[in-house]
């Protein structure tokens, strides 16, 4: 079972709205929101550095967080990037095929030196169990964690304000009984990792936070699809100090917004929530700022100072989206078609989901964005193309 589950559990229905009514954000201005000049090219350099026959040899859900905290420059030679992923494969690939002990872990890392794909600059880890065999680097121990919970990552970021620590949202999933797809989430945890700690992360901390959400028709929605780190620090001309934390709930992919100073980052009840207006203390006062996003998403700025949320149109539909917004909350114009990934789906087994950007990964002026390539038949498709199930980069320019 792979995260691609969760992926197509929540999107089946994209059109269908909860009864129960969310706080949905006031009509704003979006003009001069719907359009950029920008061309767009595959970047196979980057498809390739994760095109690999050995150890680490596919996963999605990647995130890369640059390890000097500077999210809004590209990484510089001397700099490391940490790339995390969510469901991995381990083992080997000979003669295009998968060996016999190959094995699905729920999340890897790999630390990259420099911004550049260049293969020996690239290191993957992952934990071992008792017997050796590969392990996830993070299960949940918080104390809402129950006996078989894993982690899928959400977002992550150097918080320079607390001894530089790196914290990534950690989604805790559990198998059910119940349900078309046996399993859920369930809760949504901050994993602490100290300063310049190396994987497996033996000092990493965990903390059960408040940003999983579920309202009386049962929709659900949680934190941690996107960060954006709008400091000084980071990089960021016109900062305002905050870091803004993206959710997603519903099967319409709503977007959320969430902020905190640096400093209060683990003190939850220092939190506010875009309302569509103003900043709220109450989490269920959240606005629905826009749709038709994915479960993994990305901000960033622009060139021109404004911003560019990066996504996966509907969750997994063949088009790489932007919307532009006049601030890191809004509002956001239509969606602007990047890429069009049909040309990877070989196969009609083949979906494409969870597009965004990385920042530290791209040059002035220009956009690295990566999408997830998987399969509704996976086992059986890995096993006619073992190097199918990794991200692929395109690279946009802007004019």
């Amino acid at each position: 079972m792979t995260r691609l589950s969760l992926v197509i559990a929540t999107i089946l229905l994209t059109s269908v709205c909860s009864a129960y009514s969310q706080p949905t954000a006031k009509t704003a201005d979006t003009t001069g929101l719907g359009h950029i000049n920008f061309t767009v090219s595959a970047a196979p350099e980057w498809s390739d550095l994760l095109k690999r026959q050995n150890g680490w040899f596919g996963g999605d859900g990647i995130y890369t967080i640059p390890l000097n905290g500077v999210e809004g420059k590209a990484a510089r030679a001397n700099d490391k990037v940490l790339i995390i992923f969510s469901d991995s494969m381990i083992g080997t690939i000979t003669n295009n095929t998968m060996q016999p002990g190959y094995k699905m872990i729920h999340n890897s890392v790999a630390i990259l030196d420099g911004g550049k794909p260049v293969e020996k600059n690239i290191n993957f880890y992952w934990d071992k169990d008792k017997t050796g065999a590969a392990e996830s680097i993070f299960w949940p121990k918080t104390p809402k964690t129950e006996k078989n919970d894993y982690y899928w990552l959400g977002d992550g970021f150097v918080n320079q304000a607390l001894n530089n620590s790196v914290y990534i949202f950690g989604y805790r999933v559990r198998n059910v009984s119940d349900g078309a797809f046996g399993f859920k989430e369930v809760g949504n945890t901050l994993i602490k990792i100290p300063n310049w700690s190396k994987p497996p992360y033996a000092g990493q901390s965990q903390m059960d936070t408040p940003f999983y959400l579920t309202d009386e028709a049962g929709e659900s929605g949680s934190f941690g699809a996107g960060v954006f780190v709008n400091t000084k620090a980071a990089g960021e001309k016109n900062a305002d100090g905050y870091i803004y934390v993206y959710g997603v709930r519903g099967m319409a992919k709503k977007l959320m917004v969430a902020r905190v100073l640096p400093k209060d980052f683990e003190y939850f009840e220092k939190w506010s929530y875009y309302d569509g207006a103003n900043w709220s203390s109450n989490i269920n006062k959240a606005a629905d700022v826009t749709d038709h996003l994915s479960n993994e998403l990305s901000l960033t700025t622009l060139p021109d100072g404004r911003y560019a949320l990066v996504f996966q149109v509907d969750g997994m539909s063949p088009t790489v989206g932007m919307r532009i917004g006049k601030t890191p909350y809004g509002p956001f114009g239509p969606i602007i078609k990047l890429w069009d990934c049909k040309p990877d789906l070989e196969e009609k087994t083949y979906l494409v989901y969870n597009a965004k950007a990385h920042p530290s990964l791209s040059q002035p002026g220009e956009l690295l964005i990566s999408y997830n390539i998987n399969s509704l038949e996976f086992i059986k498709d890995l096993g006619k193309n073992p190097n199918l199930y990794r991200p692929r980069f395109i690279r946009v320019k802007f004019q």
